[in-house]
């Protein structure tokens, strides 16, 4: 801790703000001085105002922060926010068993993804094609190029009364630019100064006005190279064991071990170091991508044109091409693939008809996956006035869809086709032996996996003051939206007739519309007080209706001092995904108890094993349902020092969630003929077979809560002949964070400090900014039920510094170097939850990509 303090002493003294816009105090600073009197909507209100300055809590994230945090990649942004929490997730760690593989989103308060909603230009657009996690929906964030963001506006408070379903834990609304007029073009490339990576990203920017129209084209491009867990030393290998953590390594091992005469028998070929009692173990860990492969092209086009004084027509075109890898170790196999040896294969040590029980084809290689993604977005409108009243009507189209490929070459073993080469003497299952070519192309295969989601939406919207209350104008905004959803998601007919082996697989297909309508009113009592009230009611064609109203408040009793409070409902629908679910599998790491009640490592039932989980769609689902409570104050010192601060509370119920596989298992699997824990016949002299797999089932079963504090300032500092500083902070605590009773509040994956500090300074062409990004220590992993009954060791904080130099060469040109993580900060160690952590650190907090050094050259024409 001392060389943490070190480092923020440091910073702070040095240099400024990497995101100096994202205090709501320093926005009022900022409009106070400011002579532009445009009315303007903000993220959290339909009612348009002179300025930013509303009841909400509202971070913005300007395009010159975006600039200065060195960060080519929207989901690295936005994880460096500290209100972002658990359920943040990215390309960081993908594997051939992620469900969402290329795809990455935002999560506030560590609600998840699902309870985030995203907006573009305060629009909905379509989800991910793949849900992530089995059946969570989410806008995927890789889809929108960081070059065409004009701001990012994150409200940090429930929305559904505005916004409806999702805005449980917030909104996420990026603005993208338009009205540019000329040519921009940037190009940036850093890497890592540990393993090898880099990233390559380039932007043009053009734009022409005349006083009626304008035109803005937005070209974007994105590059990065692969990092593979054999690259990653220590934190790359799936044995922790000689660094204080456990092995993990799998019993599906190379050689493999046999069913002989109903008893476990060792490969003889297996190596010491790797033969365990009967069980001979496997280091998947090299094989995995920590950080994939991606490749990201896109471009988007707005537009409009002034017909009339009072009439505007609008449009935005975006499309979105990805391209993205996952990988994973060899295809690992058990007894539920059904594999048998001849006695007469010409390799059996056995001399025997014997069963393969666990073995992986290593020599096929790795299972990779390619990933092609691609999205559309058509939005159509007319706008204008009408005496008093502003009014908004637009048509939009969107499309998101996926497509996973794996090819003969990238390790994909069909069950049958491997049988049939043992059979024939063709294959050697045995002493790890590497076998031709000829013969693994004869068990390998190609597989599909495609996915489709759109959305259609018509809204029709008004604002304008209503009617006089006293001297004080009451505004009023109301709308009225129907859309249409749809999405699937289908996998290759292999998997559904079980040929494949140890690769989650994902079936949904579900469709429905949707209407609504809204109305909020803006209630000025006098100058200093100010109430506004809204509500929103939505018809979904499979689950029925819902109503939920909002209420805030803001107090000016003081020029520079304004107090603020905000109540509200909110809910968030079944996910398509969730609706429509079919047979789907996720593989889970654990230990089948009831086989190995006392740990023993001749027992090949305590190898650790990823056992196979099988889900199915669930009838009746009904919305979450959630309340919002905020009370904060904005205290503006000066013109130079502002201080934001707000207490917040989310209470989330009826939350849709898997049933707790480990309930499920106690409840079902000491009985070998469950029908809900399947499981093998059991080997002579035993009462339970393996475990085969284990069903389970989406239900409104889980409920959350959290409560916290948000502190947000920021300081200016004259340095007479040597420029300014402005120095910025932004922290977040979470005193609470309860699910089904326990409270998660400083647990695992759920650090109580996050903060974000920097100091920019500017003087003639030159600037440095340097920020030091801050996540708290938290415990290790506990199972649910010892969370709160059980010490475990603590993780350690981490703080990364980065560093920025910028330099103007003249008017049109300027050039940046940069570095993040500067000190080269490692993760901090831990244990793991020994199914998504199993690498030394915990993958959903903390990132292990070490020093990242970057130049970049901007020049306008």
């Amino acid at each position: 801790m001392n060389t943490l303090f070190k480092y923020s002493l440091c910073a702070l003294a040095v240099n400024s703000l990497i995101y100096s816009g994202m205090s709501t105090a320093q926005q009022n600073s900022e409009q106070a001085t400011s002579e532009q009197v445009e009315r303007i909507e903000v993220t959290g209100s339909r009612i348009k105002r002179n300025d930013m300055e509303g009841a909400a809590p509202i971070d913005v994230i300007s395009r010159d922060d975006i600039a200065k945090s060195g960060f080519a990649n929207l989901q690295q942004l936005l994880e460096r926010t500290p209100v972002a929490g658990t359920g943040t997730f990215s390309t960081r760690g993908n594997n051939q068993d992620s469900t969402a593989n290329g795809g990455a989103a935002i999560s506030l308060r560590g609600f998840g993804s699902d309870a985030t909603l995203v907006l573009i230009n305060g629009r909905r657009v379509a989800v991910s094609a793949f849900a992530e996690n089995i059946a969570n929906s989410f806008v995927d964030i890789n889809s929108i190029p960081v070059a065409a963001i004009e701001r990012i506006e994150i409200l940090k408070d429930g929305a559904s009364a505005v916004y409806g379903s999702d805005a449980v834990a917030g909104v996420v609304n990026i603005i993208l630019r338009k009205d540019f007029d000329g040519a921009e073009l940037s190009v940036s490339h850093g890497g890592t100064t540990g393993p090898s990576y880099d990233e390559t990203s380039a932007s043009l920017v053009w734009g022409t006005e005349t006083d009626d129209a304008n035109a803005t084209l937005i070209l974007d491009y994105f590059k990065n190279t692969v990092i593979t867990g054999a690259e990653m030393g220590r934190f790359g290998t799936a044995n922790q064991a000689p660094y204080g953590g456990n092995d993990f390594r799998s019993s599906r091992g190379f050689p493999g071990n046999f069913i002989v005469n109903g008893e476990t028998r060792i490969d003889p070929g297996c190596p010491a170091g790797q033969a365990f009692g009967q069980t001979c173990v496997f280091d998947y860990g090299p094989f995995g991508m920590v950080v994939p492969e991606a490749e990201r092209v896109g471009a988007i086009f707005q537009g409009s044109q002034q017909f009339t004084t009072d009439l505007q027509g609008y449009v935005e075109l975006a499309v979105q091409h990805n391209r993205s890898q996952a990988s994973g170790a060899a295809t690992p196999l058990d007894g539920d693939a059904g594999l048998t040896v001849p006695g007469s294969h010409p390799n059996n040590p056995f001399d025997e008809d014997i069963a393969i029980n666990r073995f992986r084809t290593v020599d096929a290689g790795p299972r990779v996956w390619d990933i092609e993604s691609d999205s559309l977005r058509l939005v159509v409108g007319l706008r204008g006035q009408l005496q008093n009243w502003d009014w908004d009507v637009s048509a939009q189209k969107g499309r998101s869809e996926s497509m996973q490929t794996g090819s003969k070459q990238q390790g994909w073993v069909r069950t049958d086709f491997l049988q049939e080469q043992i059979n024939l003497g063709n294959y050697n299952p045995f002493g790890g032996v590497y076998n031709s070519p000829e013969v693994i192309d004869a068990i390998t295969t190609s597989l599909v996996r495609r996915g489709e989601s759109h959305i259609t939406a018509y809204d029709a919207s008004i604002s304008g003051e209503a009617f006089a209350l006293g001297d004080q104008m009451v505004s009023l905004a109301a709308g009225l939206e129907y859309r249409e959803e749809d999405a699937f998601d289908q996998p290759d007919d292999q998997f559904q007739r079980g040929l494949i082996f140890g690769t989650e697989s994902v079936s949904a297909q579900a469709q429905r519309d949707q209407y609504a309508a809204y109305v909020e009113l803006l209630i000025p009592i006098d100058d200093t007080l100010e109430f506004t009230v809204a509500g929103r009611y939505d018809h979904y064609s499979d689950f029925g209706s819902t109503t939920n109203p909002q209420f805030t408040m803001k107090w000016r009793p003081m020029d520079n001092f304004t107090l603020r409070a905000s109540f509200g409902q909110g809910f968030r629908a079944p996910s398509l995904a969730q609706i429509g679910l079919g047979p789907s599998q996720e593989s889970v790491f654990f230990t089948d108890t009831f086989r190995c009640p006392t740990a023993d490592p001749t027992n090949p039932a305590c190898a650790a094993t990823d056992y196979t989980i099988v889900f199915v769609g669930s009838e009746g689902l009904q919305p979450e349902e959630s309340e919002t409570f905020n009370i904060g104050a904005v205290w503006q010192v000066n013109d130079e020092f502002d201080i934001t601060v707000d207490i917040w509370s989310i209470t989330q119920d009826n939350k849709i969630d898997k049933n707790d596989f480990e309930n499920v298992y106690n409840a079902e699997c000491n009985n070998q003929n469950s029908t809900v824990c399947v499981r093998l016949d059991p080997l002579p002299g035993q009462t339970l077979g393996e475990l085969s797999r284990l069903f389970n089932s989406y239900v409104n079963v889980s409920s959350q809560e959290a409560t916290g504090l948000d502190l947000s300032t920021s300081y200016r500092l004259a340095l007479q002949d040597m420029g300014q500083v402005r120095f910025n902070l932004d922290w977040s605590f979470i005193s609470k964070f309860e699910k089904n009773g326990i409270d998660y509040a400083g647990e695992y994956n759920y650090p109580q400090h996050r903060w974000l500090a920097a100091a920019d300074w500017s003087h003639g062409d030159w600037g440095v900014v340097t920020s030091l990004s801050y996540i708290g220590e938290f415990e290790d992993y506990a199972a649910p039920s010892e969370v709160e009954s059980t010490s475990t060791r603590s993780i350690s904080a981490q703080m990364l510094l980065d560093v920025q130099l910028r330099y103007n060469l003249n008017d049109k040109t300027q050039l940046v170097l940069g570095m993040n993580n500067a000190m080269d900060e490692d993760p901090p160690f831990a244990i793991g939850d020994g199914d998504a952590d199993l690498y030394g650190y915990v993958s959903r907090v903390h990132n292990p990509r070490g020093q990242f050094v970057y130049g970049k050259v901007s020049y306008r024409f």
